[in-house]
């Protein structure tokens, strides 16, 4: 049986753990508000620009565009969107299991499939079982600006465009909720006319449609890997609240185990130098 000492010291460790946790709770409270915030204020510049983009690609017939026509598949991207940091639950582990088994299904070599990588969880785990990265995103801020991923974006919207893989598909955690966030695949290339959304005005294009499909397009796909990086911060911070919630809570739990073995272990002790003193006064008499 453990000592008093040696018990109060777990409840002293214990009470520091949950004073940690708590902290991170908060600050990861205080981030998933703002992350929010900023993925639904994104919504809207979606809608419009998927709405220009639908009128265009499907109310001409003239107008055409490489990142719109569908090429034979020798290589599929996947960018991948995980954490630099743990402590986040199921967050990283959801969607790198979703990641691994979709390849798994999909293709037989390393050589049919490149892998791009958002964080640094990510970026261990694939370089450790030897995935062909070709390339890697790390320390984005905890609420990134378009400014801050434009280089990524306009990065892999060139590999697609210079043949480097001929479909991307974007892995992620989709939010729902402060409590529920969903592994989601998104396809970025090729772009369907099918999946952008439908004008609900007519436009007049000038120049020409062309040449506003040459500066549109690549920003409408640069725009739904940003939005995908918002909704995963936003999934991050939620799921690291939650975990961190549950981890203060699981050491409140323990520190009341603890504290009912130790003051049995000290009624325990009390009880024993009772009896050894009415032992000794009855040996005495």
């Amino acid at each position: 049986m453990a000592s008093l000492r040696d018990i109060k010291t777990k409840i002293n460790s214990t009470k520091k753990t949950s004073q940690i946790t708590k902290a991170m709770e908060m600050v990861s409270a205080a981030k998933l508000n703002r992350a929010e915030s900023n993925a639904k204020s994104f919504v809207p510049y979606m809608e419009k620009i998927q709405e220009v983009v639908g009128s265009i690609a499907s109310g001409s017939n003239n107008a055409k565009h490489p990142m719109l026509v569908k090429r034979p598949v020798k290589k599929t991207g996947y960018l991948v969107i995980t954490s630099d940091r743990g402590l986040a639950g199921a967050y990283n582990s959801n969607v790198l299991r979703t990641s691994v088994q979709t390849i798994k299904e999909r293709h037989a070599s390393s050589d049919e499939y490149a892998i791009i990588v958002v964080g640094r969880v990510g970026r261990d785990y694939f370089r450790k079982r030897n995935y062909p990265i070709i390339n890697e995103i790390l320390a984005l801020p905890d609420q990134p600006s378009f400014d801050d991923v434009k280089r990524i974006t306009s990065q892999t919207v060139q590999m697609y465009e210079d043949g480097t893989f001929d479909e991307l598909y974007v892995h992620y955690n989709h939010y729902v909720s402060k409590i529920q966030q969903e592994v989601s695949e998104k396809r970025i290339f090729p772009l369907s006319s099918d999946e952008v959304k439908k004008p609900v005005a007519s436009y007049e294009f000038e120049p020409s449609e062309e040449e506003i499909l040459d500066v549109l397009l690549p920003q409408y796909a640069e725009s739904l890997i940003y939005g995908s990086l918002l909704d995963g911060k936003a999934s991050e911070h939620a799921a690291r609240m939650t975990a961190m919630k549950n981890a203060t809570d699981n050491a409140h739990e323990l520190i009341g185990t603890y504290t009912l073995s130790y003051n049995r272990a000290r009624q325990a002790a009390i009880t024993q130098e009772l009896t050894e003193i009415v032992g000794g006064a009855a040996a005495l008499s």
